[in-house]
């Protein structure tokens, strides 16, 4: 059974960081594009990061730029986001998902699988 499972959510007070982790299981990473994707109450699920197959190509969503950072250990089948300098509007539930595109994008109809998800609370 192919399975993507983000870990490492929580609550953070402002200015604070936290590291996602997503695991594959069933499956090896090293052929797809991994993305971030968030979505918090009320809005569109919006494009956080993204990194190439073997790391070489990373995109950023602008409002991340700067505090996150996107990468990923083929060989223990995991991608992680450090989030650094968080901000109350980081509230979401974040996602991880993978595609078969060698294109490193954050458009949501190119990625296959998708994780359930990983709360991230950002409030004092």
């Amino acid at each position: 059974q192919l399975q993507l499972v983000e870990s490492g959510g929580g609550l953070v007070q402002p200015g604070g960081s936290l590291r996602l982790s997503c695991a594959a299981s069933g499956f090896t990473l090293n052929y797809y594009t991994i993305g971030w994707f968030r979505q918090a109450p009320g809005k569109e699920r919006e494009g956080v990061s993204c990194i190439s197959r073997f790391g070489g190509r990373t995109n950023y969503g602008d409002s991340v730029k700067g505090r996150f950072t996107i990468s990923r250990d083929n060989a223990k089948n995991t991608v992680y986001l450090q989030m650094n300098s968080l901000k109350p509007e980081d509230t979401a539930v974040y996602y991880c998902a993978a595609g078969l595109s060698l294109i490193t994008t954050m458009d949501t109809a190119r990625y296959d699988y998708w994780g359930q998800g990983t709360q991230v609370t950002v409030s004092s």
